[in-house]
C-alpha cells in the first residue's frame, strides 16, 4: 500500500475576496490524508493506480440566494471511472439534486455536499476533525450546473478543482431530440423516450409530460416534460430520478467564492492537468508539499509521473473546443 502524507496542516492562504473589501483568510483542514489506493501485486498485472486527494474544508463558503425553489428532484448519478476494468468496482455514484425555480432557473448539484456543508456549519473544529477521521466528511461531485443563469438562455458551470473554484458560462445548449417509440414507468410516471447526439455522446432519455418542465439532470433539457432518466450509449454516464418533492422551499444558492472565470475548454484543460497528476498540481497551486512513501518509508520514485486517465469526460469534445 502507498501512504500519502500531506504536510500542510494549519495552512493559510491570503487571497483578495471580490465580494468584500480587504483580504479574505482562506484556511483549509488537511489531516493525514490517505487516498486508499493499492499498488498492483506486480508490474505485469496492468492494474491502474488511481491517484486522488481528499482535502477537507475547515469551513463552508458564504452563499448568496438566487431564488426560492418550487420543486426539487433527486437523481442517482453514476459514472464509469475505469473503462478498461469490466470486472472490478469501476462505477462512482452520487445523489444529485435538481432544484427548479421561477423564470426557468434551475440548479443541479450534489445532495451529499449539502449534508456535508450542514455538518461542518454546525460543528466545532475538533468535531470536524473527528468526523473527517471517521469518514463522515466524504464529499460528492463539486460540479454544479445552473440553467438560465446569470440570464435567460445562459448556462453556468461551477466546480472546485483542488483548492480553487472555477466558473464558466455558455449559451444554453440546444438539443436536437429525436422522439422514439420506447416507453417506461419511473416513479409511477409514464415516460416516453428520445435520443440525441451531444458533444461526443449518444444519449437516450425518458421524459414525462405529466411533469411539464422542460428540464433534466446535468445540462440536458428541451423536451416537453421532465427528463426522468438519461444514459449514454456506452453506459459510462447515467442519471435516474429517484425522488420528487413537489412542494419544496429550499433556497437556490451560489457560493460567494473568488471564482476563476474561464472558458469551457480552459476548465477541462485545468481539470485534466489536475487529474493526471493531482500531487504535482497541489504543490504548484498551493505551495504545499506532498511526500509519498511505501510502508517502509521509502519514496515512491514515479509517484509524480503523469498518468493516462482510464475514463473519458462526459463531454468528449473538450479537447476540440475553441
Amino acid at each position: 500500500m502507498i501512504i500519502f502524507r500531506i504536510f500542510r496542516s494549519d495552512a493559510v492562504t491570503l487571497r483578495r475576496n471580490p465580494y468584500k473589501t480587504g483580504i479574505m483568510k482562506k484556511s483549509f483542514l488537511v489531516l493525514l490524508i490517505l487516498a486508499g489506493i493499492l499498488l498492483p501485486e506486480s508490474p505485469a498485472s496492468g492494474k491502474t493506480v488511481r491517484r486522488q486527494l481528499s482535502i477537507l474544508p475547515g469551513s463552508v463558503p458564504e452563499t448568496e440566494t438566487l431564488a426560492q425553489e418550487t420543486m426539487e428532484f433527486v437523481y442517482d448519478y453514476r459514472c464509469c471511472i475505469d473503462t478498461t476494468d469490466t470486472l472490478g468496482d469501476n462505477i462512482s455514484s452520487d445523489l444529485m439534486l435538481l432544484q427548479t425555480a421561477a423564470a426557468g432557473l434551475s440548479k443541479f448539484s450534489s445532495y451529499k455536499n449539502l449534508a456535508v456543508d450542514s455538518l461542518i456549519m454546525s460543528s466545532s473544529h475538533e468535531q470536524i476533525t473527528d468526523a473527517a477521521i471517521e469518514g463522515k466528511l466524504s464529499t460528492g461531485e463539486f460540479m454544479t450546473i445552473y440553467k438560465n443563469y446569470p440570464a435567460a438562455g445562459k448556462l453556468t458551470h461551477t466546480e472546485k478543482i483542488c483548492q480553487d473554484w472555477f466558473r464558466y458560462e455558455e449559451e444554453l445548449p440546444r438539443f436536437e431530440w429525436e422522439l422514439t417509440d420506447s416507453v417506461t414507468d419511473i416513479l409511477g410516471y409514464a415516460c416516453q423516450s428520445a435520443k440525441c447526439s451531444f458533444r461526443g455522446r449518444e444519449w437516450t432519455v425518458f421524459y414525462t409530460e405529466e411533469i411539464p418542465l422542460s428540464e433534466g439532470p446535468w445540462k440536458l433539457h428541451g423536451l416537453p416534460g421532465l427528463i426522468m432518466k438519461a444514459s449514454d450509449a456506452k453506459g459510462h454516464y447515467s442519471f435516474e430520478c429517484i425522488g420528487i418533492r413537489s412542494k419544496a422551499d429550499r433556497a437556490v444558492t451560489l457560493y460567494k467564492v473568488p471564482f476563476n472565470k474561464v472558458s469551457r475548454k480552459d476548465y477541462y484543460n485545468t481539470r485534466h492537468r489536475y487529474e493526471v497528476n493531482p500531487y504535482a498540481y497541489f504543490e504548484a497551486t498551493t505551495g504545499g508539499n506532498i511526500t509519498i512513501t511505501d510502508e517502509a518509508g521509502n519514496p515512491v520514485p514515479d509517484a509524480f509521473d503523469p498518468m493516462e486517465l482510464p475514463f473519458e469526460y462526459i463531454e468528449r469534445d473538450w479537447n476540440k473546443t475553441e
